[in-house]
């Protein structure tokens, strides 16, 4: 398999069963990928160039681990962020909501769910600070893509402080898509469905269920699922895979959505 800094995390411990061990390897930070429930939720949202900033080390690090496992090295080029760019602290504490994440990770838990309902509430030009044990960029890519800009401050006790600048209107939920036609999309597929039910999972495994199967859905098939809600924070996700979806809401607690490539 060729890799390069933007290959996400997730596909390199797929395509390698000793992947993971040499990743872990490479920085004692890494060693919460050992937890199950941990890399599932971080490592599809991960590239090397991120974790490269969270491990404090360098993409080169993990070509070094990996070529000994057969991977080769490709040459396409870091798609850099700017996340000083206009940042200003606030002078305020009042100013400041704070969430501390590193409880919940310790639990094994995915703040995700909670840091954006939190998100949702802060209003423009008011502040959200997240610590956390390390630089959270995926959480950066997605908040700066919903009106927020940020920048993290690495401090002297080994944990992060990520201060999120709110600066437009845009809302953090996504909405349903309402362009695609429910029937037609169903007898289009409906003799090609791979079909789960994640209605009895736990946060963050609904999600994490659904992108793991996506991700090895064959072509030509539709990934029906059975839910009990509308997942809102994975229909962005969908978008950055190249998925479209339709949702049918049969009554309260029981949705069925169909997820499909572009």
């Amino acid at each position: 398999m060729e890799i390069n800094i933007n290959t996400k995390i997730s596909k390199i411990i797929k395509a390698h069963p000793d992947a993971l061990n040499a990743i872990i390897s490479i920085n004692k930070k890494f060693d919460k990928l050992k937890n199950p429930i941990l890399r599932r939720v971080m490592a599809p949202r991960t590239s090397i160039a991120m974790a490269a900033r969270i491990g404090e080390c360098k993409p080169v690090d993990f070509f070094k681990a990996l070529t000994p496992l057969g991977f080769t090295i490709g040459d396409e080029e870091e798609k850099k962020e700017n996340y000083d760019n206009g940042f200003a602290f606030p002078i305020h504490q009042e100013d400041v909501t704070i969430f501390d994440a590193r409880p919940i990770l310790e639990k094994g838990d995915d703040p995700l769910k909670e840091i954006v309902h939190i998100a949702q509430q802060i209003l423009p030009g008011k502040f959200l600070k997240i610590i956390n044990t390390f630089e959270p960029l995926p959480l950066v890519s997605l908040l700066e893509k919903k009106g927020f800009k940020a920048k993290t401050v690495s401090k002297n006790h080994g944990y992060y402080e990520t201060f999120f600048l709110k600066n437009s209107n845009r809302k953090l939920i996504v909405e349903p898509s309402t362009e695609n036609d429910w029937d037609k999309i169903y007898s289009d597929f409906k003799e090609n469905f791979v079909e789960i039910d994640v209605s009895e999972l736990e946060m963050p495994l609904p999600m994490t269920t659904i992108l793991e199967n996506l991700d090895v859905l064959p072509q030509g098939k539709a990934l029906y699922v059975n839910h009990k809600k509308i997942p809102v924070f994975l229909l962005s996700e969908l978008k950055e895979r190249n998925f479209n979806y339709t949702i049918k809401e049969i009554k309260e607690g029981e949705v069925k959505l169909i997820i499909f490539r572009k």
